[in-house]
């Protein structure tokens, strides 16, 4: 009598990103142990990231070098005017870009926080004096040549900058690293007189000594991140009559450009992973969950051996957070529109794209910074190269890892991928070496109610869909499926994967 077929229908497969923390044999199949350059789309599909086109026609100014810090300016008049950095200079525009460094002032590093304040755009890094800039102006100049400039000293060239509650804070100097400096009020260029004044938090680390690495306001408090824990004051609209409302030991910040808002909360990298501000206050010392708590030791890995430095973007258009490790060209795609049951967000990779910075505008675009100058995130292609697909499941057992799985077939459903060469993968038993099949799903004209076309494909409203049955070979008591696809101009989503097998005897 002939055995009935067995299958496993993957609907949404990697609906719950990535999983290398659990063991494959016992993961929910929802989970992904490969989705690179993807991101999980608005219906739940695993689906192609968006790839970058290049704005820039003349990067001279830049050299070799990459954009390492990108901001817009903008004043309450609705100016406009975009900066980065790299090549060791200050750079504005789009298309061509142009030295904007200012004359007599020599800059040997590129680590420049960039922040909006009233109308001017600031620049600090640890060590040089800070820059200014306005439309007032029309130039960047040093801070203290600025007209209303008071108190600009060498001791606050600081590396971290902040724009909150109505002035500017400054910490992390090369020679204090537990000061903090605030503005006076509505002017970022004086730092004495007024309002203005700074604070020394060395005596309420809770571990009795850390180091400021990152600055965050949020509720009317002002964040203060260390390398190890967290020192949280009340009342920062006030600075001068602020007080200590909290510390958190054991859990700091591994680098400012990790620091983003949310709008409702504040994400940052510790040691152990990517955390929520919120979250750990709730939690105090040491919480025992994480945002990235499905790829910890991967995260942690890629922090022990990062060599050059982070990026990071919030996209709420895209509902992404990025985060880059330059030195790595490695970028994690967390989706940050829910959690799991675990806590985590949903989480992807895209390797090797060159990102080095990113900004994002008010109009939701997202800019980047890559060696070619700046690129707007859209499109599937990444300035007309295309980029590799790829989705591999975790190990399939059907719900009996003791027996034999023959599989007979696989069945993918796809939306999009127009033109696209597919390639569907298997292997048995954690091996690495995969079999391959390969389809093109061909060109495809979508069809349209009351137009020609209507009467020679399915009317489908916009989105294609695709599905292919394919043969397979050989055996296994565990099966791994994988589909890989070259994105060049189309975008693709994986609906679902149907895995048919026969179960053997057992071993």
């Amino acid at each position: 009598m002939a055995q009935e077929l067995q299958s496993i229908n993957l609907v949404a497969p990697a609906f719950k990103g990535i999983n290398t923390e659990d063991s494959p044999l016992a993961q929910d199949p929802s989970f992904a142990e490969i989705a690179d350059n993807a991101v999980i789309d608005k219906r739940g599909r695993i689906a192609a990231r968006k790839g970058h086109t290049v704005i820039t026609t003349n990067k001279t100014v830049l050299g070799t070098d990459s954009l390492r810090a990108i901001k817009n300016y903008r004043d309450n008049a609705g100016n406009t005017k975009l900066f980065s950095v790299g090549n060791n200079k200050i750079i504005s525009g789009t298309a061509t870009l142009v030295d904007e460094t200012p004359a007599s002032y020599t800059i040997s590093a590129n680590n420049w926080k960039i922040v909006n304040f009233n109308d001017h755009l600031f620049f600090f890094q640890r060590g040089f004096e800070p820059l200014v800039y306005s439309q007032h102006t029309g130039v960047v100049e040093k801070m203290s040549v600025h007209a209303h400039a008071t108190g600009v000293a060498s001791t606050m060239y600081g590396n971290e900058v902040l724009a909150a509650y109505g002035r500017l804070w400054t910490a992390d100097f090369s020679t204090n690293k537990s000061t903090i400096y605030w503005s006076d009020l509505l002017d970022g260029v004086a730092w004495s007189g007024g309002s203005s004044g700074n604070i020394d938090i060395s005596k309420v680390w809770p571990d009795g000594y850390d180091e400021i690495v990152a600055l965050a306001a949020h509720n009317d408090l002002l964040i203060i991140f260390g390398k190890h824990s967290i020192v949280v004051y009340a009342g920062a609209t006030s600075p001068a009559s602020m007080t200590l409302s909290d510390t958190i030991a054991g859990i700091g910040c591994v680098n400012r450009d990790t620091v983003q808002y949310t709008g409702t909360d504040v994400l940052f990298l510790a040691h152990t992973g990517l955390k929520s501000f919120g979250r750990t206050i709730q939690e105090k010392s040491m919480p025992i969950s994480s945002l990235s708590g499905n790829i910890t030791k991967d995260l942690i890995a890629a922090l022990q051996n990062e060599t050059e430095f982070f990026r990071s973007v919030y996209s709420p258009e895209e509902g992404f957070y990025l985060l880059t490790f330059t030195g790595q060209d490695m970028t994690y795609c967390f989706d940050v529109r829910g959690t799991l049951e675990n806590g985590s967000y949903r989480v992807t990779r895209w390797p090797s794209t060159g990102f080095t910075s990113f900004t994002t505008l008010t109009d939701g675009t997202l800019y980047i910074g890559t060696s070619n100058g700046i690129s707007t995130h859209t499109g599937y292609t990444d300035n007309n190269v295309s980029y590799r697909f790829k989705y591999y499941s975790p190990s399939l057992t059907f719900g009996d890892s003791s027996r034999i799985k023959i599989l007979k077939k696989l069945k993918p459903t796809l939306v999009g991928a127009n033109n696209a060469t597919v390639f569907m993968k298997w292997s048995y038993d954690f091996d690495t070496t995969y079999a391959t099949a390969e389809f093109t799903v061909g060109t495809q004209i979508t069809g349209f109610y009351g137009e020609s076309e209507y009467t020679t494909v399915e009317f489908t409203g916009g989105q294609l869909t695709n599905q292919r049955s394919l043969n397979t070979t050989g055996y296994g008591t565990s099966v791994q499926v994988g589909l890989e696809s070259e994105i060049n101009g189309s975008s693709l989503s994986l609906q679902e994967i149907n895995v048919m097998a026969l179960i053997g005897k057992l071993l």
